[in-house]
């Protein structure tokens, strides 16, 4: 056995695990009904680390390359329950067809259990999502009282579907960007804010102090500053919940962190790279307001810049030109269309160009990080982690990280510390790479 021969001490994944999700549109259906549907077995979990991926034990030569969910203890999707908030009223299952990107013929299939999942009233106030409204909201004095009926509506969740742990995973709309205050400084200032409906306190912290209140694990989907303050790090560790965000790495960002390590790698230069999106959805349209936007916009920028540091490389990326821009086009629906023009250069500074046309599917390729999020998020809360889950970074675009360190961006070495944390947990040696047992050398 290696160094690290003692298994982290982990709670059994027995019981029931619910799933909340404030927000319960097109992401949010399309992962619960991609749950339902694999349960039946009309489709595959495509995508999903937990469900579909391994993880290498020991030497190559042994031969040991198990199934994740095999290897740790994770919740079993039988034993899944689903809820969640939203501003409008509809069941999962009209607000399923309504997003329109799953065939309707699959959808009907799953119609009763999908009609039996209704939203709470959401925590809304539309000065923060300025291109929504909705009927379907919560009335309340205080954003202190809107806190505790969200609590209320978790300790329902929980006994109404006899639950024995819940998580929350935001799939909501992306808020204006805000900037850390004074008010979010510590939990003291935070509770005084909710008293006081301080406006640096937007609903999504709502949702996220709630949770965290009730040592519900809370994982951040969209670029929204939410968790990420000093004021929900001290409530993680005294509630002893881990949390986890933000934004998540689906589409164009995805394609950048697979692409820009391997330019780095080969020490080929970046003179420029620009990103532009069409997109019809809900998400589509709460980015078409210039304050949303500009929060997508500071998670997508970070991207790059992190990955290529430019500060160790100043040959090859100091001042490269990096543009993003997202458009409202409501024909396209959830089915985004990504462009990327990069200008690169090699060998004496000589130019060449890469163009990527990523036709992608949003929620399609949102499902799965938040069914992955939920079950790692539920493990780690059982092995006793708490505060932020730097090792989850694979799954988003800005990862939150400790205030000292600059952010992991790279998906390749993201995806070996969270290989290498699953490791750690079971008690199973690192892998390096460095096969030294293969080379002659002299002692």
């Amino acid at each position: 056995m290696s160094e690290q021969s003692k298994k982290v001490e982990i709670k059994p994944a027995g019981g029931r695990l619910g799933i909340l999700t404030p927000g319960m549109g097109a992401v949010s259906t399309t992962f619960i009904a991609g749950v339902l549907a694999v349960r039946k077995g009309l489709g595959l979990p495509i995508g999903s680390l937990t469900q579909m991926g391994t993880i290498r034990l020991g030497k190559r030569t042994e031969k040991r390359f198990p199934r994740i969910k095999e290897f740790v203890p994770l919740a079993d999707l039988d034993n899944l329950s689903f809820g969640g908030w939203d501003i409008f009223e509809e069941d999962a299952y009209e607000s399923a067809v309504k997003a329109g990107v799953l065939e309707k013929q699959l959808l009907d299939q799953l119609k009763p259990e999908l009609q039996a999942i209704k939203p709470y009233p959401g925590v809304f106030e539309r000065k923060y999502v300025k291109k929504l409204d909705g009927p379907y909201v919560k009335q309340y004095t205080t954003k202190w009282d809107a806190a505790q009926m969200v609590m209320a509506d978790i300790q329902q969740f929980i006994e109404q579907n006899k639950l024995d742990r819940v998580v929350m995973v935001w799939c909501g709309s992306t808020e204006i960007y805000l900037k850390p205050e004074p008010v979010h400084q510590s939990l003291d200032a935070f509770e005084q804010g909710l008293k006081e409906n301080h406006p640096a306190i937007a609903p999504s912290m709502i949702y996220a102090y709630a949770a965290l209140k009730m040592g519900v694990p809370y994982a951040n989907g969209a670029p929204n500053l939410t968790v990420d303050i000093p004021a929900l790090y001290e409530l993680a560790k005294e509630t002893h919940t881990p949390i986890a965000g933000k934004d998540f790495k689906t589409g164009q960002t995805m394609m950048k962190t697979i692409l820009a390590p391997g330019l780095k790698a080969r020490l080929l230069g970046l003179q420029g790279w620009f990103s532009t999106n069409i997109l019809g959805n809900r998400d589509g349209e709460v980015l078409d307001d210039p304050e949303s936007f500009k929060t997508k916009e500071e998670s997508k920028l970070s991207v790059l810049e992190y990955i290529l540091q430019p500060d160790l490389y100043p040959e090859l990326y100091k001042n490269f030109y990096h543009k993003v821009r997202i458009n409202y086009y409501p024909p396209r629906g959830d089915n985004k269309e990504g462009w990327d023009n990069i200008d690169i250069f090699g060998w004496l500074g000589y130019p060449m160009q890469i163009k990527i046309d990523f036709l992608c599917r949003d929620s399609i390729l949102a499902a799965p990080i938040v069914l992955d999020l939920a079950l790692f998020m539920d493990l780690a809360k059982r092995a006793g982690f708490s505060g932020i889950q730097e090792w989850l970074s694979f799954y988003f675009k800005s990862p939150m990280h400790h205030p000292d360190l600059y952010p992991e961006h790279d998906l390749f070495i993201q995806l070996m510390k969270l290989k290498n944390t699953l490791r750690f947990m079971m008690g199973e040696e690192q892998i390096t790479h460095l096969g030294a047992d293969y080379y002659e050398y002299y002692k």
